[in-house]
């Protein structure tokens, strides 16, 4: 069996440009799992460089990569850094345990970094932090950790000093051992001396280890006590056990920095990395559900000895096959045995078990809980599906994907460009369960679902770059929905006499609006058999079909409820398909009677403004008939939560962007529907009608 507590599952999270590639690579070369580092800028970094991933903050090429580090081992999982790919920073955090925050020492906190680190701070992950970038022009170590405490309201625990600064950047004083480490420029990451501090720092090392010594020794009242009163230093075992329990518990952060492309100060950050942010085993476990989503109060324990417990996060397609990703939370998977799939309810029999490294991967037999691993050529598998033991099965607590909210038509530029399509758009929708495909059967276009303008213009240039398939996309269109809004008596009669037997069904029912959320409700009041209940599934079905389209503009019609009162029947010409028509024809008589009306999507906006632009982000949002539910105040300015119409949303990054000098960020998810204003349906009538003509 393997040491599970010397395992890391960690994370690297950074706004765009901070370096986040560059220390992956210096990670993986320092722990010899690459032997020639690739620069970024060359465009010969060992992490797969899409020309996409410039603009989404790189990811890693692997979701998971693997290394060993002072005998421990390292997963390094990708975490995306754009708000539109919320799903992908949620579903990585969902399956690491400590993360390293890379800040750029002249950009500093950028507001992707806020951001990130708020899902960080939700999901409860320890974090260290390392300050990139020292060696260029600006970098400024101390301002970057003022604006960690100011702007993300945390608390940074300096670890080390730099020596230098800019293109004098050398090294780093370790507070802890009060010994400087000196690069040389050779750029070679080994090429390192470890010296006494340098005599014009000996003040500042003094002052900041005496700040660290403080901050740490709150974990533990006895040696606090000794400390203070008997002027006692802790050792440097004591010390690094409260700073690794202060980690875990959030209480502080402990930062380094240094500058990954000139290969200095990166050994510190593993060592930190090892260190104190906590193994599988000090996190707690992740809680089990039932069928319906209800925590049934059991948890995955990480031990290889219990049942199988292991969550899908993320499937890529590569060279080789599908990769799905997989964390085991509990027990041990082998390769041959069978698992159970919970959310499909089908079982599959695992093939080939990968470990990630890097550039190269390699086949394992078996892995166990802690462990992150690929399984190559699942069928049925999607992220955030729980794989387990078929004989005691067990769902994990699932990842929750909102619906999409915003559609886009595409049709291939190049004849016969279909087929291409329809493959590429297949294994995106598998890699993104937020992403959606559907045809329009009456204009035979694809349209495609997601949950933002940028989700899909992204998903439009991977099928441009990565698939090579050039689309012309329409405008995008917004999912509204219809419902009626008066109960109405009715009553229809379908005859059909044409030689032979005919047709014959009449119905009496009453159509009302139903509760939000229910859908469509179906109830028989006939008595005496003047409908036979045999033909009552047919009335059903006949008002159901009917419902997916509105008569207003053509939409779903939700929330609808038919009683079927009374009727009559022909011994002879009546048949289930008589009353099916005599259903459907009930619905166009009665359905514009019925007041019906039209609903739009309304969403969830939650803003983060710095304090002096929080005016005009009120003023925008209330232009864009947005309801203001709540403003607060954060360390970093203030937060505004609105419910504002997705059709007025379109755009609204830029409009942002601008109104807050680059510095606004919001993220939106879906509500609820609600009846849209008389002047906005009459518009997208008029639109739906002028389709429908065309």
């Amino acid at each position: 069996m393997k040491d599970i507590t010397r395992y890391r599952n960690i994370g690297i999270f950074a706004h765009v440009d901070a370096g986040k590639t560059t220390t992956t690579e210096r990670i993986l070369k320092l722990t010899g799992k690459i032997h020639k580092i690739g620069e970024v800028h060359e465009g010969a970094a060992t992490t797969d460089f899409m020309e996409q991933e410039q603009e989404r903050g790189i990811t890693i090429q692997s979701a998971a990569t693997s290394c060993f580090w002072k005998e421990h081992q390292l997963n390094i999982i990708d975490t995306p850094g754009h708000v539109d790919f919320t799903i992908e920073v949620y579903r990585s955090l969902k399956v690491l345990d400590g993360g390293v925050g890379v800040f750029c020492a002249s950009g500093g906190v950028e507001p992707q970094s806020e951001t990130n680190w708020r899902y960080a701070n939700e999901s409860k992950v320890s974090r260290i932090i390392y300050v990139n970038k020292l060696d260029r022009t600006g970098g400024d170590f101390y301002r970057v950790v003022k604006q960690v405490k100011d702007i993300l309201g945390a608390n940074p625990l300096v670890m080390v000093l730099p020596i230098g600064i800019e293109n004098d950047f050398v090294g780093v004083v370790d507070l802890l051992t009060q010994k400087a480490w000196v690069w040389d420029d050779s750029g070679d990451p080994q090429a390192y001396e470890i010296k006494d501090v340098p005599a014009d720092m000996v003040d500042d090392v003094a002052a900041y280890r005496e700040e660290l010594i403080e901050t740490v020794l709150e974990q533990d009242d006895d040696l606090m006590e000794a400390y203070l009163e008997n002027g006692e230093e802790p050792s440097i075992e004591d010390l690094k056990r409260c700073v690794r329990k202060g980690t875990r518990n959030l209480d502080f952060f402990p930062t380094y920095c240094g500058s990954s492309f000139k290969n200095k100060g990166v050994q510190l950050v593993l060592d930190a990395v090892v260190d104190y942010l906590p193994n599988p085993e000090e996190v707690p476990p992740q809680p089990e559900v039932d069928l319906e989503g209800n925590e049934t109060g059991t948890f995955a324990k990480v031990d290889p000895e219990l049942p199988l417990r292991a969550l899908a996060f993320k499937i890529m397609d590569d060279k080789y096959g599908a990769l799905t990703f997989t964390r085991l939370y509990s027990g041990t998977l082998n390769k041959g045995d069978t698992i159970l799939n919970t959310a499909t309810g089908k079982t599959e029999r695992i093939g080939r078990i990968v470990e990630m490294h890097a550039d190269s991967r390699e086949e394992v037999d078996k892995a166990q809980a802690g462990d992150i691993v690929a399984l190559v050529g699942m069928k049925n598998v999607q992220t955030g599906h729980t794989l387990c033991d078929p004989k005691e099965p067990a769902t994990l607590e699932p990842m929750v994907f909102p619906d999409p909210v915003i559609s886009i038509a595409v049709k291939p530029v190049k004849k016969g460009g279909s087929e291409k399509m329809g493959i590429a758009l297949g294994k995106m929708v598998q890699e993104d369960p937020s992403f959606r495909v559907e045809t329009d059967e009456e204009s035979g276009e694809t349209i495609l679902k997601g949950m933002g303008e940028l989700h899909l213009d992204i998903k439009v240039d991977i099928l441009k770059r990565t698939h090579g398939v050039e689309v012309e996309v329409g405008k995008p269109q917004v999912a509204y929905r219809e419902s009626i809004t008066k109960r109405l008596e009715d009553s229809y009669t379908h005859k059909k006499q044409s030689g032979g037997s005919g047709q014959y069904g009449k119905i009496d029912y009453v159509i009302e609006p139903g509760d939000p959320g229910t859908g469509f409700v179906f109830e028989s009041k006939v008595t005496g058999g003047n409908v036979p209940r045999e033909f009552w599934p047919a009335v059903q079905k006949g008002f159901a079909n009917s419902l997916e389209k509105g008569l207003l503009a053509g939409y779903p019609c939700e929330d609808m409820k038919v009683t079927l009162t009374d009727g009559a029947y022909h011994a002879v010409d009546s048949s289930a398909i008589a009353f099916e028509i005599a259903a459907k024809a009930a619905y166009r008589q009665s359905y514009p009677k019925a007041k019906p009306q039209l609903l739009e999507p309304i969403m969830a906006v939650d803003v983060f403004t710095p304090d002096d632009y929080v005016g005009d982000v009120i003023g925008d949002l209330n232009r864009r008939r947005g309801m203001i539910k709540s403003q607060s105040s954060t360390p970093t300015g203030a937060r505004i939560k609105a419910d504002v119409p997705l059709s007025e949303m379109f755009g609204y990054i830029g409009d942002l962007r601008t109104m807050t000098s680059g510095r606004g960020q919001f993220s939106m998810l879906f509500d609820h529907y609600a009846p849209c204003p008389a002047n906005v349906a009459e518009e997208v009538i008029k639109e739906a009608k002028e389709r429908q003509a065309a």
